[in-house]
């Protein structure tokens, strides 16, 4: 049986191929990561900024070498064994490797060495792959960029980009002096400088300026012809790589489009259209001899936000335009902050042969993501699978030989808590697809996009019904989300907009969720005094609107900071109805080590409070994360603020009821003891085979005593966007 993701069949298809591993043909699963920083070697800091851009593989399968820019060098990675991938250190070139290609025993790298925009300079260097050093280079007369081999190992081609200044009038070209081609002749991988030919690609009438072609990507197909893409121009163009010779060029033309987000607004909001969009591509790809593929991810004037086919002729075969965008929002990874730009901004591309099936894969930089499009069909590709990736794929390489799929993943952002880059391994398996772990309906006019889920709660009557809430990065649009949990991957089927006076509420940072039994919810809302945002409780109607708000007293907020409440449960009714608040971190009143957990009857208007005891961190902070009342226990989800292997404590505590005896807001509060329910840290390892994400914000028990858990994705900034939702065992 076979799962298409094309138009409204979309979400039904990943429901159905996560529901039906037997039946489904193979799909690609997320096996193991590599962090680059643990390629440094041991004399350099390890907080040194590290890059996985351009990614090639040996002919054998097993070492995977990168272009790292920061670091000036390649990197080496022994995937023999392809779960524990294992470093291999680095080798030093003098300037900046741009990119890399392997033929046969030798990696090809690309290197820029320019003194400035307008001297530009590079060499193409040939590297030992086994030894891993630099025996011979090539000097290219100016600024590599993307570098390919031919199938049959005869040329490689690099594109000589010769980048503009965008500080110099405002980015626009031309900018001197203009880029080319370069081909030379290979000879078992090593690179004979004396056959270089440059090849002109000036004065072609379809360009932004003629004058100034601004190569980009490159690819060669079985016949020897390179095509290569234009992007700051718009433009394409096809070169016999045997003779140098020119066959044809064309411009990349522009797209109208609709039903995106093009505001970068605090909201998701996927009714907008844009027109005359020019494709501006980025990386190409042969699918076969006639036929290529452009990602479009834009330079300064386009971006359509997607993907196109093209004949070597000239011919549009196929557009993708809003589908794959609508598609990553669909499973929580579109960026609002970029929707104002380029959205999603698909970058990479990758082409591989598995089984009997053609895939192209396309690579989101901004959103994370790797679309998995079976190419097999004759009149267009069909989205078959979304994969996570790490923080801003640049590249990836398939292996079909081994069943492998990898992705580099650029973007560093430090060791105190941020994101690395990252080498991400797939394998190609007959299993169920472990991403995406919740989505919405793809096909509805009013797509639902969501993120930044901080806070869960379950309905008490319906075990398969959940509800969610979003924080203050969707400032525009605070929302309850409502989860069917008996599907998989969970299916957000609807969403209540959380309104004040008729209009979306404003000033709110909610970190909580809990039904109230009539309908309603009461919300937490953590607030941020800097910014002008109250800590606060709300009570909303079951359309969403505030009908009552809860400050909370001064007593309290003499002694506040931003970190406050990331949790609401409820215990109790009527009268004896207490809400309970579990508030992040240390207040100024607060033994250090202790927190508050917030108690507050809606009858009497009384407020209270008990202690609880945090862990030490290993580093950075602990704190938080939710409160969830269930049976005779309170619990509740405490985590440090680490990524990746820096994470050491995510996990489940309990409180028994009967040790919640709320002490008086300004008196000395009684310690509560805990126990441990569940480490949590090894369930969010293997809950998608990612580094560990720092947010673990949602946490509840539904009516059938199911526990659901659920992570915040920070509204794809600064974060890979992976949600993941996943239950956990209370025995």
């Amino acid at each position: 049986m076979r799962f298409r993701l094309t138009g409204a069949a979309l979400s039904a298809a990943l429901l159905a191929s996560a529901a039906f591993p037997a039946a489904a043909e193979p799909v690609f699963n997320r096996i193991a990561v590599f962090s680059v920083a643990g390629n440094l070697p041991a004399d350099m800091d390890p907080a040194t900024e590290t890059s996985a851009e351009i990614i090639a593989a040996s002919e054998d399968g097993n070492t995977l070498i990168y272009s790292d820019s920061p670091l000036g060098a390649l990197g080496f990675v022994d995937i023999t064994d392809m779960k524990a991938p294992a470093a291999l250190g680095i080798t030093k070139l003098d300037g900046e490797p741009t990119s890399v290609a392997v033929s046969g025993p030798k990696a090809l790298v690309g290197v820029n060495t320019s003194e400035s925009y307008t001297d530009p300079s590079g060499f193409l260097g040939v590297v030992d792959i086994a030894s891993r050093t630099l025996e011979s280079q090539c000097d290219l007369g100016g600024q590599p960029d993307s570098v390919a081999v031919s199938p049959d190992g005869s040329i490689v081609a690099i594109a000589i980009e010769n980048e503009r200044d965008e500080e110099l009038n405002d980015g626009e070209i031309p900018q001197m002096p203009a880029g080319d081609l370069v081909i030379i002749s290979l000879n078992d991988g090593v690179a004979d400088c004396a056959t270089i030919k440059h090849v002109t690609m000036t004065g072609f009438s379809e360009m932004v300026a003629p004058t100034d072609p601004e190569p980009e990507f490159v690819d060669i197909n079985d016949d020897n012809e390179i095509v290569v893409t234009l992007q700051e121009n718009n433009g394409i163009a096809i070169i016999d790589g045997n003779t140098g010779e020119v066959k044809n060029h064309f411009s990349a033309g522009s797209v109208d489009i609709s039903g995106v987000d093009i505001e970068k607004d605090g909201k998701l909001d996927f009714t907008g259209s844009l027109s005359g969009i020019a494709r501006e591509p980025d990386t190409v790809k042969w699918l076969d001899n006639d036929r290529f593929a452009i990602a479009n991810e834009g330079d300064y004037k386009g971006g359509s936000r997607g993907f196109s086919i093209f004949s070597d002729a000239g011919e549009l075969l196929y557009d993708s335009g809003n589908s794959f965008e609508r598609a990553v929002a669909s499973i929580g990874h579109f960026p609002d902050k970029r929707a104002g730009k380029k959205g999603v901004e698909p970058e990479g591309m990758i082409k591989g042969t598995f089984g009997d099936t053609n895939y192209l894969f396309v690579l989101s930089e901004r959103a994370s993501v790797v679309g998995v499009y079976d190419d097999s069909a004759a009149d267009a590709p069909e989205l078959v699978q979304l994969l996570p990736s790490g923080l801003s794929p640049e590249s990836g390489v398939a292996i079909p030989a081994r069943n492998l799929l990898v992705t580099a993943n650029e973007t560093d952002l430090g060791p105190d808590g941020g994101v690395r880059a990252h080498v991400m391994l797939y394998a190609y398996e007959d299993a169920e697809p472990n991403y995406p772990q919740i989505l919405s309906d793809v096909s509805r006019d009013e797509l639902i996009g969501f993120g930044a889920l901080s806070g869960l709660t379950a309905d008490p009557s319906d075990a398969s019904r959940l509800y969610a809430v979003n924080d203050s990065f969707y400032s525009a649009q605070p929302s309850i989300f409502i989860i069917d949990a008996s599907q998989k991957p969970a299916m957000i089927t609807d969403v209540i907009r959380v309104t004040r006076d008729g209009a979306p509420a404003e000033k709110l940072d909610l970190e909580g969720v809990a039904v109230d039994g009539q309908g309603g919810f009461w919300l937490a809302s953590e607030g941020n005094p800097d910014k002008d945002v109250p800590h606060a409780v709300y009570h909303v109607d079951g359309t969403g609107a505030i009908t009552e708000t809860i400050d909370l007293p001064e007593a309290l907020l003499a002694n506040q900071t931003r970190f406050g409440m990331e949790g609401i449960t409820t215990v109790g009714e009527g009268d004896d109805l207490t809400l309970w608040m579990a508030v992040q971190r240390e207040w100024a009143d607060d033994e250090k080590g202790f927190v508050k957990l917030l108690a507050y009857k809606p009858a009497t208007q009384e407020w209270g409070a008990v202690a609880y005891p945090l862990e030490t961190p290993e580093k950075g902070w602990i704190g938080l994360s939710e409160i969830t009342a269930n049976g005779d226990s309170v619990y509740i989800v405490e985590r440090d603020n680490q990524i990746g292997e820096a994470a050491t404590l995510k996990k489940l505590y309990k409180v028994a009821l009967s040790d919640m005896q709320p002490a008086p807001i300004g008196s000395e509060l009684p310690v509560v003891e805990k126990q441990e329910v569940a480490d949590l840290l090894p369930l969010m390892k293997s809950a998608s085979n990612g580094f560990v994400v720092d947010k673990i914000e949602g946490f509840t028990i539904a009516a059938d005593g199911t526990a659901y858990a659920v992570t915040d994705n920070d509204g794809v900034d600064d974060s890979s966007g992976e949600t993941l939702f996943f239950t956990v065992s209370l025995n």
